[in-house]
């Protein structure tokens, strides 16, 4: 899985060569600019106010060794931890006397209009937590006219999401794989299934010790344990909804073929051989945007840029991979720096709430990515989860921009916010 962070003390926290050069379909329409209200919604759905309480709603329906997989990060976890903790350290400073009756969302991501300066990040095995995960988190994206980026580790392909979620824009994240075929076919059938933009993910040439699944023993599908045995028939409705799928990695041929940890499924496919001359290479035949993943360091955004990569995504893998590293939102303004507007800047990791979006923002992002609030929302309620977690951020967002003084995420600066003092921890 890709994406952000757990609870914390925060009141709010949890917060061939020729199958490269497929064109990614011709640019989709600008999406909706206004989100398409849903009549579905579930009491306890309504009643969820917050981030927060989806991840409460979605640890009440999940097996404890499903959600650690979602909620956990590498050893320590103090990446995971600083993802989230790290937005306390920046003040926001509205001004007053600025006309604020009417707000302006949208933003352009590399080249679609988006109703909020919002994707969805990509997520491995979001089928695993609701039936058919990938193509309900796709349509709740469609319907509130914003990216969704398909994880290369999803349990439904590349074609099922496609014609799952027909409408609305379409990303896809690849990682480097050993066999390199294999990594050409997949960019063939996503840019053959009208995905538009290509996210590179860079920041797992192996996996980290996420010490959660390992004492968990965590497998896909669930190897059945003594421990466990009373948690799972505890879970009736996600065991219920497991019993009527398919579990596997969908755009793997081995896919379904026995219990597998995850960790075992990078050994054995993902090349920790992967270099820069190798990203340039995908660069040069992807012929359409593309952005990198997991760049924390300015040095690695610059030569991004120079690759004529599009957009950089400022990411420490949700805290998952190497413990101790920088916090997503501190390491963004020196990113924002050494980019200096040469491309785009997508902030993922510990976004929890609406105002956590302006600081990003205000600190040189062009949007922010929801991993672990997607998985969440998706845990809770399948597609309408999904929904309620884009208009929390959605009125979030809204509210904060109107009291901030900035009618326009334009109009969000670097003197929006200020540092506060011994870091707000």
């Amino acid at each position: 899985m890709e994406g952000d962070e757990r609870h914390t003390g925060r009141a709010v926290a949890h917060r061939s060569s020729s199958a490269l050069t497929a064109s990614p379909a011709a640019p989709v329409p600008a999406m909706p600019a206004q989100p398409v209200a849903s009549t579905r919604l579930s009491a306890r759905l309504r009643q969820a106010h917050a981030i927060a309480d989806l991840r409460s709603l979605a640890a009440r329906r999940l097996p404890r060794a499903v959600f650690d997989f979602i909620d956990g990060g590498a050893e320590d976890e103090r990446t995971l931890r600083d993802n989230v903790e790290a937005f306390d350290g920046w003040m926001l400073m509205p001004r007053v006397g600025v006309d604020v009756a009417r707000r302006d969302l949208t933003r352009p991501i590399l080249g679609a209009t988006s109703s909020l300066p919002l994707m969805m990040a990509p997520t491995g095995l979001a089928g695993f937590f609701w039936p058919d995960g990938e193509v309900a988190g796709a349509r709740a994206a469609a319907r509130a006219g914003i990216p969704y980026c398909l994880s290369t580790n999803s349990v439904a392909s590349i074609e099922h999401v496609a014609a799952g979620a027909p409408d609305g824009e379409r990303w896809f994240q690849l990682y480097f794989l050993r066999d390199r075929d294999w990594m050409q076919a997949l960019l063939a059938r996503a840019a053959a299934a009208h995905y538009r933009v290509l996210c590179l993910t860079v920041d797992l040439a192996v996996q980290g010790r996420r010490e959660r699944d390992l004492r968990n023993a965590f497998t896909m599908p669930l190897r059945p344990r003594l421990a466990t045995a009373f948690d799972l028939a505890r879970r009736p409705g996600w065991l219920a909804g497991v019993a009527r799928s398919r579990l596997g990695f969908g755009n793997f041929e081995a896919a379904g073929g026995g219990f597998t940890s995850v960790a075992q499924h990078v050994a054995s496919l993902f090349d920790p051989s992967a270099n820069w001359d190798d990203i340039a290479r995908i660069r040069e035949h992807w012929r359409g945007p593309m952005a990198l993943k997991g760049i924390l360091h300015p040095a690695d955004a610059e030569k991004a840029v120079a690759l004529g990569i599009e957009a950089v995504i400022v990411s420490n893998h949700g805290g998952r991979q190497l413990d101790d590293v920088p916090a997503a939102i501190e390491a963004l303004p020196d990113v924002a720096a050494a980019v200096a507007g040469r491309a785009e800047i997508i902030l993922d990791g510990g976004v929890r709430r609406g105002t956590d979006v302006v600081k990003a923002l205000a600190l040189g992002a062009t949007a922010c990515s929801m991993g672990r609030p997607f998985l969440w929302g998706l845990s809770a309620g399948g597609t309408e989860g999904v929904s309620r977690a884009i208009e929390i951020f959605r009125s979030e967002l809204d509210n904060a921009m109107t009291l901030l003084g900035t009618p326009t995420l334009a109009d969000i600066t670097r003197d929006h916010v200020r540092e506060r003092k011994g870091g707000g921890r």
